[in-house]
C-alpha cells in the first residue's frame, strides 16, 4: 500500500528503544492505527567503536543489536521481511541516509582514503560544530571521519558507492530518505542520488535534515530536488517574527515539523508532565506545515531523552498517558482537509490579550476555505475572550477544539464568548 506522500504524517521508530527488528512490527501496527503513512527508522548499520547509530562503521551490515532473535547473520537482508510487513501496515518505511561521515574506524578509511577529509598533515579530520553564541566553543566527533563528497579526487567512484547504498536500501524495501546533515553533502550529489533512486521507484522520497544551518544553506538545498525539508516551528514561543518569516521565505519548500526528535529532550520532561502541551504542540505541528513527525513514546509521554549510544529497549517507559486517540483524530483531520496541506500562508493578528495567538491560515493558491488557528499561550490559566476580539471571521464560522478533538470529533457553533483552557488550541473555520 502507497501512502500519501503530498502530506507525510512520519513516526519515529528509535531502533535502539525498539531493539531487534523482529519487534518493529508491532511498533508499526501501533503507528498505522495513529492514522501515520511513514515509519522512519534511524540508521541501521553496525556502529563504529563508539555505538553511536550515526557512526556507521560498515554499510553492508546490520548493528547486532536489531538482529532478529536466533539470526546469526548480519546480512541487510535479515530486514527484508521485517520491511515487508511494515508496508502491509500501510506504512512506507523511511531510513536515514548518512553521507557527511563515516566512523572513524571504519575499513572505509583504509579501503579509499582519498574519500576523507585530510588536515595540513594527512590526518583524517573529524567533523564538528560550533556554537553560533561563543565561537570559541567547538565541539569535535572523535568517533566520526568526515567525507569529502565535493573535491575527492577519487569523487566518481564515492558517489557510485553511495548510488549502490540508495540502490540495496530500494531493494530490501525502503520507499523513503531521511537525509542527515542534507546540508553537509553537495546539492549535486543529492540531485544524482535522487534522480537514481526514481528510476527505481518513482514514488521514492527525500527529506533534507535541514535543522541547525544557516538560511543560506537551506536556500541552497533548494534546488537539490528534495520532495520535503525541516522547519524549526518546534522551538516558536508563539511570539517572535522569526518563525512566521522563515514559514513565508520557504513556503515553496514543503515542510516538516515536530514537537520533538530524536535530537531534542521529551517535551512531557520539558514541560513537566503537562498533557496540555502535548496536545497543543501536536496540533500545532499538524496546522503548520506539510507534514508531521513524532518519535515513538511521544503518544504516552515518555521523558527519558533517546540516545543514539546508550538507550535500550530497557528504558521504555511506563505510560504517563495514551494520547492515540488524539492523535489519530488530529491525523484524519489533516487528511481530510485540504487547507492543512502544503504549506499555506500564515499571518498573525495583534491581539490585545497576551496569552492569546491568532493565525490566519490561507491557500497558496486560494482555492480553499481559510481558518483561524487560536491557541492559549499560558499553559496554566484559561483566557476568556469575546469573539468580536479576534478580528474578521470566515463566513458562517464554526468552531473546533482541536485540543480535544479525541473527545469532541465534529464542530461547533461560535458562541460569544469563548473560554480557552490552559495551552488550549482552538480553531475557527467555516467547515
Amino acid at each position: 500500500m502507497q501512502p500519501s506522500h503530498s502530506v507525510p504524517l512520519v513516526y519515529n521508530l528509535f531502533p535502539r528503544l525498539a531493539g531487534p527488528c523482529g519487534r518493529w512490527v508491532a511498533h508499526a501496527e501501533r503507528a498505522a492505527s495513529m492514522g501515520f503513512n511513514w515509519l522512519f527508522v534511524n540508521p541501521i548499520h553496525l556502529p563504529g567503536f563508539s555505538g553511536s547509530l550515526y557512526a556507521i562503521k560498515e554499510y553492508d551490515l546490520l548493528n547486532p543489536a536489531f538482529l532478529p532473535e536466533g539470526t546469526q547473520g548480519q546480512r541487510l537482508d535479515v530486514l527484508r521481511p521485517t520491511l515487508q510487513d511494515i508496508a502491509q501496515c500501510g506504512l512506507a518505511p523511511m531510513v536515514d541516509l548518512v553521507l557527511n561521515h563515516t566512523a572513524i574506524d571504519s575499513s572505509l578509511v583504509s579501503q579509499h582514503p582519498d574519500w576523507y577529509m585530510r588536515d595540513e598533515h594527512g590526518k583524517v579530520e573529524n567533523p564538528y560544530a560550533v556554537d553560533p553564541d561563543d565561537p570559541s566553543k567547538k565541539t569535535v566527533w572523535g568517533d566520526l571521519a568526515e567525507i569529502d563528497n565535493r573535491h575527492s579526487p577519487d569523487r566518481e567512484h564515492l558517489w557510485e558507492f553511495w548510488g549502490q547504498l540508495v540502490d540495496r536500501y530500494l531493494e530490501l524495501g525502503f520507499q523513503g530518505f531521511r537525509c542527515d546533515a542534507a546540508y553537509k553533502v553537495p546539492g549535486e550529489l543529492w540531485s544524482f542520488l535522487i534522480d537514481r533512486a526514481q528510476r527505481v521507484n518513482p514514488q521514492a522520497v527525500f527529506w533534507a535534515e535541514n535543522l541547525g544551518c544557516t538560511l543560506e544553506q537551506t536556500r541552497a538545498l533548494g534546488d537539490a530536488g528534495f520532495h520535503f525539508f525541516c522547519n524549526s516551528s518546534k522551538w516558536w514561543n508563539f511570539k517572535d517574527a522569526w518563525c512566521l518569516t522563515q514559514h513565508r521565505e520557504f513556503q515553496n519548500m514543503p515542510s516538516i515539523g515536530f514537537p520533538e526528535s530524536h535530537d531534542t529532550p521529551r517535551l512531557a520532561a520539558e514541560s513537566g508532565g503537562n498533557e496540555a502541551v502535548q496536545r497543543q504542540r501536536y496540533a500545532f505541528a499538524a496546522l503548520f506545515s506539510t507534514g508531521l513527525m513524532i518519535p515513538m513514546g511521544y503518544e504516552f509521554g515518555f521523558q527519558k531523552s533517546l540516545h543514539v549510544v546508550e538507550t535500550t529497549p530497557d528504558d521504555w517507559e511506563s505510560p504517563r498517558w495514551d494520547l492515540q486517540d488524539f492523535i489519530r483524530a488530529v491525523n484524519h483531520w489533516k487528511l481530510e482537509v485540504p487547507l492543512w496541506q502544503g504549506e499555506g500562508e500564515l499571518v498573525q493578528r495583534s491581539m490585545s490579550h497576551s496569552n492569546l495567538c491568532v493565525l490566519e491560515r490561507r491557500s497558496l493558491d486560494n482555492s480553499h476555505s481559510w481558518a483561524l488557528l487560536c491557541l492559549n499561550t499560558n499553559l496554566y490559566e484559561p483566557v476568556d475572550v469575546a469573539i468580536g476580539e479576534l478580528g474578521t471571521l470566515p463566513s458562517s464560522p464554526r468552531m473546533w477544539r482541536v485540543s480535544s478533538l479525541d473527545q469532541h470529533p465534529g464542530s461547533q457553533s461560535l458562541p460569544e464568548r469563548v473560554v480557552f483552557q490552559p495551552a488550549e488550541v482552538i480553531v475557527i473555520t467555516d467547515f
